[in-house]
């Protein structure tokens, strides 16, 4: 091989890898871009698939969701649901964000009744991937359908299998626990190493997430150069996505698009966590990480975010009031070492406790700086928390609802301040709060409407009077010349 050959090999593996990397960041991160894909989930739901088990087998669609490109002309999902009839949960046409199709895939309930899976495939591709469903004709959307079973199937699944194969369809297909490979193999595309795929336990399921990211996943583009973003000032290109960035003079906002000319970072934000005893103790060292992550996003100091954790059950009790520690070091240290109550679920009461108490000069409250409450709950309250809801935003607090579990979609959205969408969160299982914690954004930045949007105005009139001269300025240019080319 000649030296130049070499080199040139050299640059294709180098950018190869490059390739390669960026995508794995991507995925790793959620970012991966996907192609146009019509995606079905068909799980089995039969009566030997335990209800923790069906919610283990929830979050592993919801985390194959979350790494998809998901929009009416990106990827589309649906999820049919079956034992021994079939149930179309949600339709290709019917959710066209995440948020809305992890809400969906939430509230699904397990059928528990037999295992019809010939049945679940032939609905799937005479109803699911129907054009009256939401499926695309084109041949450039590719029809993808991905089987959870557990059981042996109680109908032929061979045949149906085959159809739906030859009308287009890829099938994957995921075995749990004493299901016989043969029925998966009879069900998935070839080459069957890559379709079909096996785990002991639905506790399991969760490792497969990787390899669905990656099936559906294709190289990126430079959004910031194809300008495909919606930053407001500057866009940064990163692997697989991009992050947006201010000009001097102003701060980025909460929602990591959008900029302002306001420096005032102070808040008070109190925690107020559910420790009861449906939370178990392995959960709450989950949610006490959870917590460290949201401080980690906080701007904790003396002057800026001051951070409170109350805990409650039966009883409320203060961890720690507002300004007790003021570096992101020591509050941590302290959601360590908070203890595990136990006993019942008195949300209403910790409300009142926080809107009493909490928030008040005498526990570390500061006048004239705006309050955040962040509330967590795994299950109903076992009294009323309408009252105190109210009177905490009739107070002006910024309150966020995040439930976990067997939490109550009503009470959460009873809590959550306006845009309500934007102030409540729900996950199934406890392993993926930091989703939650990502999503999660706490800003902190109050426009004096009498200085900062006054000069906001004035700025915007004299950038709009100023291109207003400098497009007049180049008319009288353009009419210059034309005036000099005639005279010549």
């Amino acid at each position: 091989m000649t030296l130049l050959g070499f080199v040139m090999l050299l640059c294709i593996l180098g950018a190869r890898a490059t390739v390669d990397l960026r995508n794995a960041a991507a995925m790793a991160a959620g970012l991966c871009d996907t192609k146009p894909t019509d995606i079905v989930f068909i799980i089995d739901s039969s009566r030997s698939v335990r209800p923790s088990e069906f919610e283990q087998v929830k979050v592993f669609l919801t985390k194959v969701i979350n790494g998809l490109n998901v929009s009416a002309d990106a990827t589309r999902v649906g999820v049919v649901n079956y034992a021994s009839r079939v149930k179309n949960e949600v339709s290709l046409k019917s959710h066209k964000t995440k948020a809305a199709l992890v809400k969906a895939v939430s509230k699904i309930e397990p059928l528990s009744t037999g295992t019809m899976t010939g049945l679940a495939i032939q609905f799937a591709m005479n109803v699911a991937f129907s054009e009256a469903e939401g499926a695309r004709k084109s041949p450039d959307i590719s029809k993808v359908a991905i089987i959870v079973t557990d059981g042996r199937p109680q109908d032929n699944i061979r045949d149906i299998a085959v159809r739906a194969r030859e009308a287009g369809i890829e099938i994957f297909a995921i075995g749990v626990g004493r299901v016989e490979m043969t029925t998966l193999r009879q069900m998935a595309s070839e080459p069957l190493d890559d379709h079909v795929d096996y785990v002991e336990s639905y506790s399991l399921i969760e490792k497969l997430t990787k390899k669905f990211q990656e099936a559906f996943c294709k190289p990126f583009s430079d959004l910031c150069e194809t300008g495909d973003h919606d930053c407001e000032h500057i866009c940064i290109s990163t692997p697989g996505s991009f992050k947006c960035a201010c000009r001097e003079g102003h701060t980025l906002t909460g929602d990591g698009r959008t900029c302002s000319n306001c420096s005032n970072a102070a808040t008070d934000v109190v925690f107020l966590i559910d420790g009861s005893k449906s939370v178990r103790p392995e959960n709450f060292e989950l949610v006490k990480k959870w917590i460290n992550l949201i401080i980690d996003k906080l701007d904790v100091s003396e002057t800026n975010a001051h951070v409170g954790l109350v805990q409650y059950s039966s009883s409320v009790k203060q961890e720690f009031p507002l300004g007790r520690h003021n570096n992101k070091k020591a509050l941590k240290e302290a959601v360590k070492k908070m203890g595990y109550m136990e006993r019942g679920t008195m949300t209403g009461l910790a409300l009142n406790y926080m809107v009493d108490t909490s928030f008040t000069p005498n526990q570390g409250s500061r006048p004239g700086v705006p309050k955040v409450g962040i509330v967590f709950t795994d299950g109903r309250s076992q009294d009323d928390i309408t009252v105190a809801a109210k009177k905490a935003k009739e107070n002006g607090f910024v309150m966020f609802a995040v439930g976990v579990g067997n939490a109550v979609e009503d009470e959460l959205k009873t809590i959550a301040s306006s845009p309500v969408a934007d102030h409540y969160f729900y996950t199934a299982d406890f392993k993926t709060m930091n989703q939650i914690a990502k999503k999660l954004q706490i800003n902190v930045c109050q426009e004096d409407p009498c200085e900062c949007n006054s000069l906001v105005k004035f700025q915007k009139k004299v950038e709009e009077a100023l291109q207003a001269l400098t497009k007049k300025l180049d008319a009288v240019t353009k009419r210059i010349a034309t005036l000099e080319n005639k005279i010549v």
